[in-house]
């Protein structure tokens, strides 16, 4: 028997990046469980993707020209060829094609979460992003098998998982608790990405899937019933969707209001958080003191770099459009418990402090001439 073609083993290798994606999601016990499945199922597009265009002989090479010469450019010594967002534009020219904004979507996500956020921050992105997760994996299994056939699909072999979710009250109450632990940078990110889409893909069940689901206590039908079923909406007739809409509005309907972007919510400016500070400290603390303190705690880059935008974003957060930064409460916390005493003020801001200076009382009134002879009586 001959062995697969060089694009078929491409397939098969992106099949199993996709599977271990999966299975990192569905695992509570993996600490980076979403990070991992957007950086798995990264490759298990670019695998894809590149298997369709060895296929069709699509030259996905990077080439230079010097002179009348082309060059291909190499990467120790291999051929460097297209990455993932490039693959995406070669396949889907379109910027209103939905499958290429959700890919996009989560290119952009994987360059800012990676390596950045603890297990608290994942967990979050999970419950927020659980419909363009679920969306970028069902676009993934529609192409594999749009494009080399049915008997590649992954159904039979990732199954529905078990779990709590929303399925109970405190689940679902858990689950939005979580959204309140989502860095600002990250909120940022997602609510700007979603409003630059136009209505039609941002609502697109392929950039994002949302379903309702009807908990049914139904008898088995037969050998051949699966244990959970399917139905599109649009496949409905319109008796069927009268009564699911009528079931919305009897019980709890949530409603996703298109998310708008809000610049420099919850951040402040270096004379708002010095004042801040100073009103919660024994010390005085001032703008400059500000400044000294960002310095030698590391929490943005330097005055002129070529990267202002490496901050550590818990506590700072560039704003490309005015070309500054503002500063989180976290950090405005910070500075208030190191810098209470005098020594944690020392550290962090490199000199001495000086207690703040207090409103003089008043001064008494003169007594009088009366009360001078019985104060010496």
């Amino acid at each position: 028997m001959a062995p697969p073609s060089k694009y078929m083993q491409m397939v098969e290798a992106s099949q199993d990046e996709a599977q271990l994606a999966v299975r990192l999601y569905n695992d509570p016990a993996e600490s980076r469980s979403f990070e991992a499945f957007i950086v798995h199922m990264h490759v298990a597009w670019l695998y894809l993707l590149h298997a369709q265009f060895a296929r069709d002989k699509v030259d996905c090479r990077y080439w230079r020209t010097v002179g009348k010469r082309k060059y291909l450019e190499r990467i120790d010594g291999e051929p460097k060829q297209w990455e993932l967002a490039r693959s995406v534009r070669e396949r889907w020219p379109s910027d209103q094609e939905p499958v290429r904004a959700n890919l996009e979507f989560f290119i952009g996500l994987r360059n800012k979460i990676e390596h950045r956020y603890a297990r608290r921050a994942q967990v979050a992105l999970t419950a927020v992003l659980g419909g363009q997760a679920q969306a970028l994996l069902l676009n993934y299994e529609e192409e594999l098998v749009a494009q080399f056939g049915v008997e590649r699909s992954l159904a039979t072999r990732l199954r529905f998982p078990v779990f709590i979710g929303s399925f109970t009250t405190a689940g679902e109450q858990a689950l939005l608790r979580l959204r309140k632990h989502l860095p600002a940078a990250l909120r940022t990110y997602i609510a700007a990405y979603e409003a630059s889409l136009s209505q039609s893909v941002a609502n697109d069940p392929r950039f994002e899937l949302r379903l309702r689901v009807f908990q049914e206590l139904a008898p088995k039908a037969g050998p051949d019933t699966l244990p959970l079923q399917f139905t599109r909406f649009d496949d409905m007739t319109d008796e069927q969707k009268s009564a699911v809409e009528e079931a919305g509005k009897k019980g709890l309907v949530v409603v996703k209001e298109r998310r708008r972007p809000v610049l420099g919510h919850g951040l402040l400016k270096p004379t708002r958080a010095a004042a801040e500070v100073e009103a919660q400290i024994p010390f005085a603390f001032n703008v400059a003191h500000f400044t000294e303190a960002w310095k030698n705690l590391k929490v943005r880059p330097p005055y002129g770099s070529a990267h202002p935008e490496r901050t550590e974003e818990k506590y700072c957060v560039y704003d490309e459009l005015h070309k500054d930064y503002g500063y989180t409460e976290a950090y405005i916390k910070k500075l208030v418990r190191e810098c209470s005493t005098e020594a944690g003020f020392r550290s962090v801001v490199g000199k001495a402090p000086r207690l703040k200076r207090t409103k003089s009382a008043p001064s008494p009134a003169a007594p009088s001439m009366g009360s001078r002879l019985e104060e010496s009586a």
